[in-house]
């Protein structure tokens, strides 16, 4: 297999190139870099793109030849070729978002352009809430508020995030080996005003994506400037209210631009037993040019949180009249948390074929979380309540080379990427606890020290129409443990190495119609807690995943993508109730259709849906018993979204089918369908705005789970659906001021 690598790069390489390169750069109205854009030889179709410096090298250009600039939200721009006496430098205008300016060949992600165009038409709530606009995924609370969401995607449970990678500015969201379960990723350290990008990918197909991205993956980028400061206040129901604050430190200084945005969030949420939840947010970035070749950014951010939480509670205790939907067993649920975030990015531009990009980051991170599943079960004096609690550093670098080769037959980009992650866990604990006060015994107790180092090769190789993306990724891995509830004083470790290869080929039958297939072999790491008492074969199951799908703009106002995937996974992982944690189990094998449609009503008004329907199956469980629980079957979002000059609308959908909430399906998770509205209208330097969530007031489960709990006049326990309500009729009114 290297031997193949070697001799076919080597044959793309020897090709000579004809006639002239053209190099330049495209800015925006700002004279920002203007990333991602389009450029076209009409002469000859032959094209390129923008890199993270707006810059493009254009091959066989000569004096009047034209080319054709195109970007969404820029207006497209002709120029004629006159001279190659100094680097071309072109300026786009901005314009409002439309489908007819996407051409389909632009893009190797042509769906994420679609959900940017989402982002920009439907405010959303949270960053949390923002992992929606990823087609397919699902998101649920079931904890005050406080606690990471559950996340859903082709056809996991994916619990906190065992099975997707979250990022944000290329930092590592997810957390290995968390107290509370594998991969746990919270968002709510991010303030969603200062989002400006989402970048997603389903499967495991991409080389730069390691731990957990096995459905998939999802970076957020932030703004690296803003155009004016913001203050704004919301208040709504349930004695809801929150602060945001987002100032322009340098307005007027060229190639220089700072910002710093605060939130602040409280809320006691539909409960009869109110969850008393506080949240502050601060964040500061820096962007920068040291030079025309040196770009740097700094992140630093800071967010705790703290709340109550009425927890799942038992459907029969609300069908005996005990409690009411918005009741609970035992309201003393909760937790507290808090997370501070500094991240260095820095690109080296080499030349207009070459250039570096480097991070470090480093995190700082404290979890405390009280529940009870099981009420009386275990303990029927104290009840059951569970503490699970760590302190955490997580630090990290990586660096990556970016190279473009050009020839007469194909343009390559080979990108290579080497990087190390680090977490280190004090005070990993699960402890029996009464009344989140005292401890009554602690069933798990230690350190953690965990270390990921990787490297990759990617090569993209761009024949016009067909493009062949390939490569290999190494992962290292190092785990060591020191349980502290034993004699033993020293580290248990354990150590493994996984090769994940990934080959992607895309053909652009026409440049509005594109065919795809993608493959690779993903994998995400286990608890390191588990690893020590199992052997190192568990250590990194794999995932074998395969996308075959096409994208298609029939004409100037639809576009549809549609996939049928399928993903094996060698280990499984199973929420344990009773123990408050997530266990590997076995293989698992899902096969599913992504079907996805954007439809542009009028220059106004955009209509769109998802549809998801994936099929999960345990393979080493007899027929009729090896149902994933809570694997979603059908899900399905959408809706309408207006925008016009100062007036932006939407009315969106949620839907989930019932689902099995066991392995032999004997208990049902009941599905739902839930109606949100939001609307803002912009009147000089202010913005009104009302959102609505279940605007029907559906009765719905927002989270569910098979559980075997017992009541306190129980002789027995009973296993059935224990749920979270969602969230009612829920109004809220906000206002902002610019300045």
């Amino acid at each position: 297999m290297k031997l193949f690598y070697i001799i076919f790069f080597s044959f793309l390489f020897s090709f000579s190139i004809n006639g002239q390169a053209l190099s330049g750069k495209i800015i925006d109205d700002r004279y920002e870099a203007v990333i991602g854009a389009y450029i076209i030889h009409l002469n000859s179709a032959v094209h390129a793109f923008t890199n993270e410096f707006g810059l493009f090298n254009l091959q066989n250009v000569a004096i009047g030849d034209t080319l054709e600039i195109m970007h969404l939200g820029f207006e497209n721009q002709q120029i004629i070729v006159n001279d190659f006496s100094d680097p071309l430098q072109i300026q786009l205008e901005k314009s409002i978002f439309q489908i007819e300016d996407i051409v389909v060949s632009q893009s190797t992600k042509a769906t994420n352009i679609l959900s940017f165009i989402d982002l920009k038409t439907n405010p959303v709530q949270s960053a949390q809430e923002i992992l929606t606009n990823v087609p397919g995924l699902f998101i649920g609370q079931h904890a005050g508020g406080g606690k990471a969401e559950q996340i859903f995607l082709r056809g996991f449970d994916i619990d906190h995030g065992t099975d997707v990678q979250l990022t944000v500015d290329g930092l590592p969201v997810n957390m290995v080996s968390h107290a509370h379960g594998q991969g746990y990723a919270d968002l709510h350290f991010l303030i969603p005003e200062t989002i400006d990008f989402i970048d997603f990918g389903k499967g495991p197909y991409y080389t730069d994506k390691g731990n957990f991205a096995t459905a998939g993956y999802v970076n957020l980028k932030t703004k690296d400037q803003l155009e004016q400061s913001i203050v704004g206040l919301e208040v709504g129901q349930f004695n809801t209210q929150r602060a945001l604050g987002m100032f322009n430190l340098l307005p007027k200084r060229a190639n220089h631009n700072a910002y710093i945005a605060s939130e602040y969030l409280r809320s006691d949420g539909p409960f009869e037993s109110p969850q008393d939840f506080h949240r502050f947010n601060i964040m500061g970035k820096y962007t920068g040019k040291l030079t025309e070749k040196d770009h740097f950014s700094f992140i630093g951010s800071h967010f705790t949180s703290q709340w109550n939480a009425s927890g799942q509670i038992p459907i029969r205790a609300v069908q005996m009249g005990l409690i009411s939907r918005f009741g609970a067993i035992d309201d003393t649920e909760g937790g507290t948390t808090s997370r501070s975030n500094f991240a260095l990015n820095y690109n080296r531009f080499i030349n207009d074929q070459t250039f570096i990009k480097n991070s470090v980051y480093y995190s700082m991170y404290d979890f405390q979380l009280f529940s009870n599943f099981t009420f009386f079960l275990n303990d029927p004096v104290n009840q059951d309540q569970i503490m699970q609690q760590e302190k955490r550093q997580l630090w990290g670098i990586e660096s990556e080379l970016n190279k473009t080769y050009y020839h007469n037959i194909a343009s390559t980009h080979l990108r290579a990427g080497v990087g190390l992650r680090h977490d280190r866990i004090k005070d990993n604990e699960l402890s029996n606890t009464l009344n989140r006060v005292t401890t009554l015994s602690q069933l798990q107790f230690g350190d953690v020290k965990e270390t990921n180092l990787y490297t990759y090769l990617n090569a993209e190789i761009d024949f016009q129409q067909w493009l062949i993306q390939t490569g290999i990724r190494l992962d290292y891995f190092q785990f060591n443990y020191l349980d502290r509830l034993q004699e033993a004083t020293s580290y248990q470790d354990q150590d493994k190495i996984r090769l994940s290869p990934k080959l992607n080929i895309l053909y652009n039958y026409t440049p509005n119609l594109q065919f795809y297939l993608k493959s690779g072999i993903g994998f995400h790491s286990n608890d390191t807690r588990v690893i020590i008492q199992e052997t190192a074969d568990a250590i990194l199951p794999a995932a074998y995943g395969a996308d075959l799908g096409t994208i298609w703009k029939p004409n100037r106002r639809l576009m549809l993508d549609v996939a049928a995937w399928y993903l094996l996974s060698e280990q499984e992982f199973v929420y344990v109730g009773d123990a408050g944690i997530v266990e590997p189990s076995g293989a698992s094998r899902r096969l599913g259709l992504d079907l996805g449609l954007r439809y542009q009503v009028s220059d106004f008004l955009f209509a769109d849906a998802n549809v998801n329907y994936a099929y999960a199956r345990s393979v080493e469980e007899a027929e009729g018993e090896n149902f994933i629980p809570l694997a979603p079957i059908l899900t399905s979002t959408g809706g309408l979204s207006f925008q016009k000059e100062q007036f932006t609308a939407s009315l969106r959908y949620r839907f989930m089918h019932d689902r099995p909430a066991n392995e032999d399906y004997s208990i049902v998770a009941d599905g739902y369908f839930v109606t949100d509205f939001n609307a803002v209208y912009e009147w000089k330097k202010l913005s009104l705005g009302i959102s609505i969530d279940n605007l029907f007031n559906q009765a719905w489960n927002e989270t569910q789970f098979a559980t075997e709990s017992r009541l306190s006049f129980e002789d027995n326990s009973v296993e059935e659906i224990h749920f979270t309500p969602g969230t009612p009729f829920f109004l809220k009114g906000k206002v902002l001021y610019r300045f």
